[in-house]
């Protein structure tokens, strides 16, 4: 069938791709936010940690300056604003793949503090028992020091003393456990 107002077949299928995918301005702001909140994470990473993340010198240099005028809030606003801008033109996954390895370094690194804890908190609550359960666990770890520490621990307890052997017992544990 043909059109005869601009003589172009009306049945002739269009080849578009399907694979092109439309969005509406709703869903371009949230992607616009989302990049700005992913910014904002790099703001207010430390220095250290910023380094392990792969950036280029522009977005770098954005990264610095937002550091720099965190207190004036238009300014800071508008710093975001451009980082979010200048991450839509960047691809983001490696960007976010090595903020998950930071914080997933933390979280490791949380969980060994609350696992150091329970333990020491077993050892003085159960005594000696719990003490060669964790020597057999952590060989490196000296009997005697461990027994001296948690009965100080316990004594301080019973006569409402500041915690000195407790915190001494957590201090020894890290250092040998973690390292």
């Amino acid at each position: 069938m043909v059109d005869p107002r601009k003589n172009i077949d009306v049945e002739e299928d269009f080849d578009i791709e399907e694979d092109t995918e439309f969005l509406s301005k709703t869903q371009i702001k949230a992607q616009a936010n989302e990049l700005q909140k992913l910014g904002t994470s790099l703001v207010d990473l430390g220095a250290s940690e910023l380094a392990k993340i792969p950036l280029d010198a522009e977005l770098l240099d954005a990264v610095m300056l937002a550091r720099r005028i965190l207190r004036k809030k238009e300014g800071y606003r508008r710093q975001l604003q451009l980082i979010g801008k200048l991450m839509r033109s960047r691809d983001v996954v490696p960007i976010e793949q090595a903020l998950l390895n930071i914080k997933s370094a933390h979280k490791k690194a949380n969980n060994a503090f609350h696992r150091i804890e329970e333990l020491r908190d077993e050892m003085i609550a159960q005594g000696d028992q719990k003490i060669e359960d964790t020597l057999v666990e952590e060989p490196l770890l000296d009997r005697q020091k461990l027994r001296q520490l948690v009965r100080q621990a316990k004594k301080q307890q019973a006569e409402n003393k500041p915690p000195k052997a407790s915190r001494e017992l957590f201090k020894y544990l890290k250092e040998v456990i973690i390292g």
